[in-house]
């Protein structure tokens, strides 16, 4: 074996060493489990500083730069920079955030997609003041929000999907869920730090616009037409496209005390539980339905699903949110690493790429921290050995291009940072690490203060 072969396996031998030898109920395991996280997310942190700094994303086999428009927005390191605060990674935050703000401007003739623009930059940027407090991360949040506002410039209230950042001109009025509600816990936010509700009025508008439109069931389809209102896709579902609608619903509750999402979002998940939910086939999945009559039209299930069983323990419904979690866990050992979708019927995949995704994490991360029951450590240290062991390569982390086999992709997303090794670092690190009592995550896992009171 070549010695470089030999550096790729040494963190998966050490892993594998120490879950022989750890119990999930000794401390010190679980710090060096942190450890562990903390190193890995180093390596790809490394990789990205040689190949792609000032731009994007890396392209890990390839080990070039990616940029998502014609001008790079430091996707990257504005979505890992809270983690790299969190971690004590204090170097590297320090050369983030002079990056960041010495470089970044969103006075750029480029049009973005508002609700990628939301979550990772946006969420990213308040983030970034609430932990270190400096005005010229809130400046540039302000500025981007400002930029992004003409997107409710609908009939309806409800965004369009895209904006041009220079010149406001929109498009594409036929939107999804998800595109539509997921928003409000940052315009909220920055209406908190800037005393400027208007943030908070069309995001909450937006959202309440979309509610409204439900079925007479309760439930929402997958694409809406934001200038007429109609329904174009009547399925109903948890996946992409409608999952962070409910997750928005109930957090922002949680995190401004609006009475009004709380109501949506029991009335809402209530809906889901009752329809979309399916025990028929072993264990508990969530398919497709049609909105308006909640009849059965797939049994799809996937790696977005997975964000839910964080919402239902969030929510309190505890036993559901386990029985769920283990129909996760089940999918994800069908080839020891998750599928982008499988058919739950027959538990076949029938999507088989894996993108470094979080949800799976995030969901025993929260179960963790609401039971605290040691077998979502075991589960989340299952998912770190065999992510360390299939998509790590010699810089950095790809995703695969197909789970059966474990070829990779060239493919890194910032998520990974922001979200998926920020999960499993705070799922094996002491729980005074993180104050979980007193933040909220965003869908793209920054961290956000609740209200005061809240």
């Amino acid at each position: 074996m070549r010695g470089r072969d030999l550096n790729r396996l040494v963190p998966f031998i050490v892993l594998t060493t120490l879950l022989t030898a750890l119990s999930f109920t000794d401390a010190s395991a679980q710090i060096r489990i942190a450890d562990s996280v903390r190193s890995e997310f180093l390596h790809a942190w490394n990789g990205y500083k040689k190949y792609a700094w000032g731009h994007d994303a890396l392209l890990p086999l390839t080990k070039k730069p990616r940029d998502w428009y014609a001008s790079p927005l430091y996707m990257t390191p504005v979505d890992a920079y809270d983690v790299m605060v969190l971690m004590g990674l204090t170097a590297e935050a320090g050369a983030a955030k002079q990056l960041i703000l010495d470089s970044l401007s969103f006075d750029k003739n480029i049009e973005v997609q508002s609700f990628e623009m939301t979550i990772r930059l946006l969420g990213g940027l308040l983030s970034a003041y609430e932990l270190d407090g400096d005005k010229r991360f809130l400046v540039l949040a302000e500025d981007l929000t400002i930029r992004l506002l003409p997107v409710f410039n609908s009939p309806t209230g409800m965004p369009y999907r895209y904006v041009n950042l220079q010149t406001g001109k929109i498009r594409d009025s036929i939107n999804n869920p998800a595109e539509i509600g997921t928003s409000l816990l940052e315009f909220g936010t920055l209406s908190r730090l800037t005393g400027n509700p208007v943030y908070y009025q069309k995001s909450k508008a937006a959202l309440v616009a979309l509610y409204k439109r439900r079925s007479p069931i309760g439930l929402v389809g997958g694409w809406i037409n934001v200038q007429t209102g109609e329904w174009v896709d009547s399925t109903s579902h948890i996946g992409g496209g409608i999952d962070s609608y409910y997750e928005y619903l109930y957090k922002a509750w949680l995190m401004l005390g609006d009475e009004d999402c709380k109501q949506m979002a029991e009335e809402s998940l209530n809906a889901v539980n009752r329809y979309v939910a399916d025990t028929t086939r072993g264990g508990l999945w969530y398919g497709e339905v049609n909105m308006f009559s909640g009849k059965r039209t797939g049994t799809s299930f996937g790696s977005l699903e997975a964000f839910y069983p964080a919402v239902l323990a969030l929510s309190g419904d505890v036993e559901r949110a386990e029985a769920l979690e283990q129909s996760c866990f089940r999918m994800w050992t069908l080839y020891h690493i998750e599928p982008e979708e499988i058919d739950y019927s027959t538990m076949t995949v029938t999507e088989k790429p894996y993108h470094l995704r979080p949800e799976i994490i995030e969901s025993a991360y929260y179960l963790y921290r609401v039971t605290g029951n040691t077998k979502y450590r075991e589960m989340g240290f299952t998912y770190f050995n065999d992510i360390v062991k299939y998509c790590r390569t010699d810089e950095a982390y790809a995703a695969l291009r197909d789970v059966t086999t474990k070829d990779k992709s060239d493919e890194m997303e910032s998520f990974f940072f922001a979200e998926t090794l920020k999960y499993f670092y705070l799922l094996f690190s002491a729980p005074e690490t993180f104050n979980f009592e007193r933040i909220i995550f965003n869908t793209e896992a920054h961290p956000l203060r609740r209200i005061k009171g809240k």
